[in-house]
């Protein structure tokens, strides 16, 4: 089991001046913390998979209800990346996510981050989201394209594309209004290159030398210019999406 820090998660592990391949977790929070900003005040919000409740910071002007279905403990089945320690005593309701009890249209907004991929049915999930939502309600989702294994055995979905979303958000009742992608195929190639060494070192025994380190800080320079020149390139691979949406009336 390798622990799962915030920077290993964002692929931020690297001495090389250039941010390529770091932007991950970074990009998605600033936009999390915008789309959060467009729910009205006093509006009721739902956390779906809420965790530790990360991201109530951004939720001062609502009023804040996390949900998790509480059974992971930061330590999973010790198999890809963990995050050591999980602290959900401060969840305000704890239920499988398909299956929330509380009333229809309860909820002005919903927010699921980073989820879906840890659900094994992330269809009912959409179609519980649907039902909690009033009409004209906000719902957030940011999600992986793709992922490495992490918070096993919880971890069904590499990830999603942008056909999942515009496939079944309009038929479980949602009006997409914003499906941005984060990184692009070259970022995402760099967080991994970041992440060689210690890759190596967990798995192989085994460390870059020298001069495999001045190879490694060589290729992510020449991703950093692939990436700036071709932005385009996250149609084959990226992050994971941004997705706001709305019930429709």
């Amino acid at each position: 089991m390798r622990r799962l820090t915030r920077a290993a998660a964002s692929g931020s592990a690297s001495s090389n001046p250039s941010s390529v391949g770091t932007r991950n977790e970074s990009a998605r929070i600033a936009w999390l913390e915008e789309a959060l900003k467009q729910i009205p005040a006093g509006a009721r919000i739902l956390d779906a998979g809420a965790g530790e409740r990360r991201f109530e910071t951004f939720c001062a002007h609502l009023d804040y209800v996390a949900q998790d279905f509480g059974q992971y403990d930061g330590k999973g089945n010790q198999v890809g990346l963990q995050m050591g320690s999980w602290d959900q005593t401060k969840l305000d309701i704890i239920c499988d996510i398909t299956d929330i009890p509380e009333p229809d249209a309860s909820f002005d907004a919903i927010m699921c981050v980073e989820v879906f991929e840890h659900l094994p049915s992330p269809l009912l999930a959409l179609k519980e989201f649907s039902r909690l939502l009033r009409s004209g309600g906000h719902l957030i989702i940011t999600a992986p394209f793709c992922s490495l294994t992490h918070f096993a055995p919880y971890h069904f979905y590499t990830g999603f594309n942008q056909y999942f979303y515009k496939t079944h958000l309009p038929a479980y009742g949602f009006e997409i209004v914003e499906l941005r992608e984060n990184g692009n195929f070259f970022e995402y190639l760099a967080q991994e290159i970041r992440r060689t060494p210690e890759m190596a070192e967990l798995y192989a025994k085994d460390r870059p030398d020298q001069l495999e380190d001045s190879a490694l800080k060589i290729i992510l320079r020449m991703l950093d210019r692939f990436s700036r020149q071709g932005q385009s390139s996250s149609e084959m691979l990226h992050f994971g999406h941004h997705v706001l949406a709305k019930r429709k009336r």
